[in-house]
């Protein structure tokens, strides 16, 4: 309109806008002022029966704002609408609308659904049917044809689901459905802009439909970055990461969560220019790799950026003993643990004993407290270290035994640590004395651990221990050979495994060590190991019952409980679906991860078909329609309050202040009335930011900026320990909860009572209340306003001290590469525009190593990083300690240790964090660091003043 980006919904009704002149003179009249009569009263009635009043005419002003409101008005009626989306679709005939809501629509799932209700609203127009169709709903879902109303309501109830998208089948369906409507068809396609291995097939079918027009949408970008596997290796978790191959230069945080949702360590990936693949390394202990149960890219909102990680993926701790001394000969391959440690070493931390004595050599291990123990050819064990291996597997532990010569040459027919019976000797297939072959493997039992390996066809066995028969044998044996001797057996013995390979591991009895299933049996052994080995005759239908969703995935990337959709995960089920998906099946103690993305899944942009019917292609976001029927509105009403308001000015229903004098304008007289009305309207919002209570902002803590005396004194009677809120809410609830357990130790331990830990808003709230400040810092927190930063500034310079946590010292790899880590990058730039002292870290002979406890380091949750304060410089430039110079207390120090992190408690005083890598004693190291620096802040370097040293020996000396 008139080259404006404006339509109008009812253009019609803009015909009102002809009525504007009859209008005028209807407004015209306002009622007459008031007379003003002196007592008596009689004279009043008698003016009043005799003066007749006419309406006077109303001022050209007050009739133009009515002509105003009226013509507002007419303009909101005629349904304006600002940037209206073109015309896209077919002026005949239903509209085919097929949408991807699957994981990758999540993050402009909004805008997807906007562009959707926009082509419905064209469709409603004409009354058309539409079919509305998702591809990641499920296959029965109606499709349709439905009114504007019900596909409106359909759009609203759609959601973001974590699966892949189904495009083929819900082609079929929808081409199968407009084929019944017997009318032309508009196709409209809004897709998530990822390429699929069906798309070719999936498109095929939309070549049945012929539609009288095509649209296409597809969004800006694709996604970011998709997690595609993690694979737990000896020094480290590696998780691969996978983008569009079309990126430069880019650095991605990466956070690892345990079971409860706790972040417990995090590193970077580093993607170099023109690359779509990086890895990600946690190099953090095994104990605390084996917690991790959730892989996130910091600042992702979608589930292909998370991997989850199950029991599979833990580091098992594995105990090797081997009974021949031929380790440190000159044939290696000869030695019984060369192929099992070769074997294990990949995916499990293995321990040797370095003592060839059983008698110590097992109790060593054992110390270790191993998931699981193989012994390579060992015969008969002392009798006190039998008991100590068995109360262990009976407690929980796998025990794996291979055959040998001497296990073979032991009288081993009662020993409770192997599976079944033995008999002595050995047996011999093949030869010029044997009437046998050397066996092949047959077939793994469908119920028994190997069901899911394939059987070694290449394998032969040519001698071996055989097993007595028994009724049980067969229940025991996970693994035979052709002519159905038992090649591997097993046995629950308590709550442990008894696991006996009935030859060597090496290759002198059989070439199983040489194959590949050796490594596949071992491993999944290791794997059965996670529950401490229960296993039996059962053991098969327990592991193949169908697993209940425990967790899963939302299609944002957060666990959650399971809908009412999800189902049992069954035996040997691997695709993601809207019955299964991705999460975490079976229960807390024991779960199978399902996840979305596996390793060869690439980011690759969807490759829309070339069609012989005209095609147009849209964006999603672009030229959103604005409705502006709703402000207009809301105009006129503030101008229809403001001509009332001088309406009752002129009437002098207002005249409770001072009468107007006779020779003042009325013209003056309505302005006055108008700029009053104007200040009454805008005075409630002033008011009402001025009376907002302190909290009311909606931040955790916060305060406005204004205290009254009353605060200002409970402040002061109380000391408070506070923290910077960040507007990362994890990041404040561990401050929070940070200061809350070092207040409850100073309580505990000093004389000290400090009140409620508070969150401050450096934008806004007082700071000269608190002593201290501790500011963690995020990396992805927008920096603090000049004026703020300003604030900080003047803080520190009358007194006050800020306590700089970057917590990130677990970040040792970035450091010993030389990389700042990104925390360390925003701290520098806070710090660029404040007046720093020079700094350096806390030396021996500092007031901090001994204000209240002794201390040679500053640990927190982390133990590597130094505490950097003031370094302060005598009158010739020298440095002099701190401890020379009497109540001097540094404004700024600065840890990487996240001390917060090892302060902090839970409502019931239970540690939130883990602390590495001095676990609780550490912890109690924090807690006198923070005791140290309170008390620091709080009485100077009284330890350092050496005035009042002689008066003090003098009074001991009384």
């Amino acid at each position: 309109m008139f080259g404006l980006p404006l339509a109008f919904a009812a253009p019609a009704l803009l015909a009102g806008l002809i009525a504007l002149p009859a209008i005028w003179w209807l407004l015209r009249a306002t009622p007459p002022r008031p007379k003003e009569e002196v007592f008596p009263p009689l004279r009043i009635l008698a003016r009043v029966l005799k003066t007749e009043e006419t309406p006077q005419k109303s001022p050209w002003w007050l009739t133009a704002l009515r002509l105003l409101i009226v013509a507002i008005a007419v303009l909101a009626l005629a349904g304006p609408i600002w940037n209206p989306r073109q015309t896209v679709i077919a002026d005949t005939g239903a509209l085919a609308l097929i949408v991807d809501n699957n994981w990758a629509s999540a993050e402009d799932w909004d805008e997807r659904l906007a562009t959707a209700e926009d082509l419905v609203d064209e469709a409603a127009d004409d009354g058309r049917p539409i079919l509305l169709a998702f591809t990641a709903d499920a296959a029965n879902s109606e499709i349709g044809p439905f009114d504007a109303t019900e596909a409106r309501q359909r759009l609203a109830a759609a959601t973001p689901r974590p699966v892949p998208a189904e495009r083929t089948a819900t082609f079929e369906r929808l081409v199968e459905a407009a084929q019944a409507l017997d009318q032309p068809v508009s196709l409209a396609y809004l897709s998530d802009g990822l390429s699929t291995e069906a798309d070719e097939m999936a498109f095929s079918v939309l070549s049945a439909l012929s539609p009288a027009k095509v649209v296409l949408g597809a969004p800006d970008r694709l996604p970011s970055v998709i997690v595609t596997a993690a694979e737990n290796e000896a020094d480290a978790l590696v998780t691969t990461l996978r983008r569009p191959d079309d990126g430069g230069p880019a650095l991605m945080a990466v956070g690892a969560y345990d079971a409860r949702g706790r972040r417990i360590a995090e590193t970077n990936a580093t993607f170099s220019s023109g690359e779509d693949e990086a890895q990600a390394r946690f190099a953090v202990p095994f104990e605390l790799r084996n917690d991790i149960v959730r892989i996130a890219v910091d600042g992702e909102s979608q589930a292909g950026a998370v991997h989850l990680l199950d029991d599979d993926a833990r580091r098992r701790r594995v105990g090797l003993i081997g009974g021949s001394g031929a380790e440190a000969g000159n044939q290696p391959l000869l030695a019984p643990l060369f192929y099992i440690r070769r074997a294990l070493a990949p995916f499990a931390d293995l321990v040797e004993p370095t003592s060839g004595d059983l008698g110590e050599a097992i109790p060593s291990v054992l110390e270790q407290k191993p998931a699981m123990i193989v012994l390579a050819d060992v015969g008969v064990l002392p009798e006190a270290v039998e008991r100590s291996l068995l109360r262990w597997v009976q407690n929980g532990g796998m025990l794996i035994r291979f055959a040998g010569p001497r296990l073979a040459g032991s009288d081993l027919t009662a020993d409770p640590l192997l599976p079944v019976r033995l008999r002595s000797g050995e047996r011999t297939l093949g030869g010029a004395l044997s009437f046998s072959e050397p066996q092949p493997v047959a077939d793994f039992p469908a119920d028994g651990p190997f069901a899911s390996l394939i059987p070694p066809r290449e394998v032969s066995v040519e001698r071996q221990v055989l097993a007595e028969p028994s009724p049980e044998l067969a229940d025991r044996s996970w693994a035979s050979l052709e002519d159905g001797t038992p090649l591997v057996t097993g046995r629950t013995e308590g709550e442990g495994t008894l696991v006996l390979f009935h030859v060597t591991p090496e290759a002198s009895w059989s070439n199983l060590p040489l194959s590949g299933s050796f490594v596949d049996m071992l491993r999944q052994l290791t794997r059965l190991s996670r529950n401490q080995g229960r296993l039996d005759a059962d053991a098969g239908t327990a592991q193949a019952a169908a697993l209940s969703p425990w967790r899963v995935l939302d299609a944002s990337g957060l666990l959650i409980a399971p809908g009412a959709e999800a189902r049992p995960l069954e035996p040997q089920a691997e695709q993601v679906t809207i019955a299964n998906p991705p999460g975490l099946y079976g229960t807390e103690d024991a779960v199978f991860a399902l996840n979305l993305m596996s390793e060869d899944d690439r980011l690759e942009p969807i490759a829309l078909p070339d069609l012989d019917t005209a095609v147009q292609r849209i964006g999603y976001g672009d030229g959103e329609q604005i409705d502006l029927r709703g402000p207009l509105f809301a105009i006129a009403l503030a101008l229809l309050a403001i001509d009332s308001l001088i309406n009752l000015w002129l009437s002098g229903a207002l005249t409770s202040l001072r009468p107007v004098q006779r020779g003042v304008r009325r013209g003056s007289a309505a302005a006055i009335g108008a700029v009053l009305a104007i200040g009454l309207l805008s005075a409630p919002g002033e008011l009402h930011a001025q009376q907002q209570t302190p909290g009311s902002s909606g931040g955790t803590g916060s305060r406005q900026s204004e205290i009254d005396g009353a605060e200002a004194v409970e402040a002061l009677t109380r000391t408070r320990l506070a923290f910077v809120m960040t507007g990362d809410a994890e990041t404040d609830r561990i401050s929070r909860a940070g200061l809350r357990g070092l207040s409850a130790w100073l309580i505990g331990r000093t004389a000290m009572e400090p009140g409620e830990p508070q969150g401050v808003d450096i934008e806004t709230d007082e700071l000269s209340f608190y002593p201290i400040l501790y500011w963690p810092i995020v990396a992805d927190a927008p920096t603090p306003s000049a004026e703020a930063l300003a604030r900080i500034d003047a803080y520190m310079n009358t007194g006050g001290t800020v306590l700089f946590d970057t917590r990130d010292e677990f970040s040792q790899n970035l450091r010993r590469s030389g990389t700042v880590t990104p925390a360390t990058r925003k701290l520098r730039d806070i710090l660029a525009t404040l007046n720093v002292p020079p700094l350096e870290p806390v030396p021996a002979d500092h007031v901090l190593t001994k204000s209240f406890y002794i201390l040679p380091s500053f640990p927190g949750r982390y133990a590597n990083g130094p505490l950097w304060v003031e370094a302060l410089t005598d009158a010739d430039g020298g440095m002099a300690r701190p401890v020379r110079r009497a109540d001097g207390v540094s404004p700024i120090m600065i840890t990487s240790n996240d001390l917060a992190g090892a302060w902090a408690i839970s409502d019931d005083g239970r540690p939130l964090l883990p602390v590495v890598p001095g676990g609780e004693r550490q912890r109690e190291y924090a807690y006198r660091v923070g005791t140290n620096i309170v008390m620091y802040m709080l009485t100077g370097n009284y330890k350092a003043d050496q005035v009042h040293v002689p008066v003090l020996l003098e009074r001991l000396g009384q």
